[in-house]
């Protein structure tokens, strides 16, 4: 262990000079997640309220439910704020300013056209801005019209052909329909990250893929250089010398992952949640990142060729991992597949730091930490031959 330790220290005092390993480890992915952040971070952000404009030009009871019962019951949460306005044209206006989400244009006939049979319709006017706020302005406009047409179609099937059911009724059910399963849905807080800590955990986690590649890839620079056979005729195991060179890319990761943490929450106010949550996940993130780099630096013959295959292996399992996109808007198969990567646990972990305690990032930790386990085995096994005498 001991000469583990000393080849370790001896490979950080030379990648300390290295300005490059400064740039991949903490400049670009500081750097990265500022840029998503300003471009983006107001989508969807943690605390966002949802602004609505309403405007009834039906004044019938469908209509007023809806306002009065559906989205009034729907602020309880604090999540939705209602503004009621005299017009269409006055709704629209203030989504084109940006000061609604979205605006709710009730037409004039509604309740006629539910009293008829006909199918109730309800306008969503949404800000291109907020995509979020207006799906969710929208699933309450279709969860309601929908509903009366539920209850329509189960009152018809009840009662003779001749009979026909208020309007007033028909809302009423409607409405008391809706709070325990809309509002919930669209007010409850769920296990996710606010934009600032996505972007900075993303980019955090898919550039410590690159800052570990120096430790592992040291024998075949120490190979190259002629500076691997005085290591070997010197009284060193061959496993010390596997070992510093792994302990090099778990300190440089650890080092990278924290500075990143501390720096993305006093520079971006990022919530990255309880320490001792955070640093299990880092922890398994960077053992995870040098057991993959490791693997590929093990097959390839010359530092350079390892080079490039690790950046084509980052960034493939980056983007699977979802550090840029949500891969769960990509498909089912999709969001399955990337549970085979590290970095979609660490994001996972993550998300159920920030909605429970740190026994709710365990079944990340134990994934990533088997990930690690079985690449570094086979890096290990590979890496005997690079290091025989």
């Amino acid at each position: 262990m001991r000469q583990a330790l000393l080849i370790a220290l001896r490979d950080l005092r030379e990648r300390a000079r290295d300005r490059t390993a400064y740039v991949l480890a903490l400049v670009l992915p500081l750097g990265l997640a500022g840029v998503f952040t300003l471009i983006l971070g107001n989508i969807g952000g943690d605390g966002e309220v949802f602004r609505y404009a309403v405007a009834d030009a039906d004044r019938g009871v469908v209509a007023t439910t809806f306002t009065d019962e559906v989205l009034r019951g729907a602020t309880t949460g604090g999540a939705i704020e209602i503004r009621p306005v005299s017009s269409a044209a006055e709704a629209k206006e203030l989504v084109g300013k940006g000061e609604v989400t979205a605006a709710f244009l009730l037409p004039e006939g509604l309740t006629e056209d539910v009293a008829a049979g006909r199918a109730a319709r309800i306008e969503v006017v949404g800000d291109v801005d907020a995509p979020t706020g207006t799906q969710v302005a929208r699933s309450l406009a279709e969860a309601y019209t929908g509903r009366l047409a539920a209850v329509r179609v189960a009152v018809a099937a009840t009662v003779h052909s001749g009979v026909t059911t208020p309007p007033a009724e028909l809302a009423a059910e409607a409405a008391a329909a809706l709070p325990g399963t809309v509002v919930a849905e669209d007010t409850t807080s769920r296990r996710q990250l606010d934009p600032k800590t996505q972007y900075a955990a993303g980019m955090a986690v898919f550039f410590l893929f690159f800052a570990v590649q120096s430790g592992v890839t040291g024998l075949l620079d120490e190979r190259r250089d002629g500076t691997l056979a005085r290591l070997l005729a010197a009284p060193v195991r061959r496993s010390s010398i596997l070992a510093g060179k792994l302990l090099t890319s778990v300190v440089i990761g650890v080092l990278s992952m924290t500075v990143l943490v501390v720096a993305s929450s006093l520079l971006m106010g990022a919530h990255w949640g309880n320490p001792a949550g955070v640093g299990l996940l880092v922890l398994a993130g960077v053992l995870a990142a040098t057991g993959a780099m490791a693997v590929v630096a093990a097959v390839a013959k010359t530092a350079e060729q390892a080079g490039g295959w690790q950046a084509v292996v980052a960034i493939v399992l980056g983007a699977l991992g979802g550090t840029f996109f949500p891969v769960a808007q990509a498909g089912r198969a999709l969001e399955v597949l990337s549970l085979v990567t590290p970095h979609r646990w660490f994001l996972r972990g993550l998300a159920d730091l920030a909605g429970g305690g740190v026994a709710a990032v365990l079944p990340s930790v134990a994934a990533m930490t088997a990930f690690a386990a079985v690449t570094c085995a086979v890096a290990l096994l590979l890496f005997r031959k690079v290091v025989r005498p």
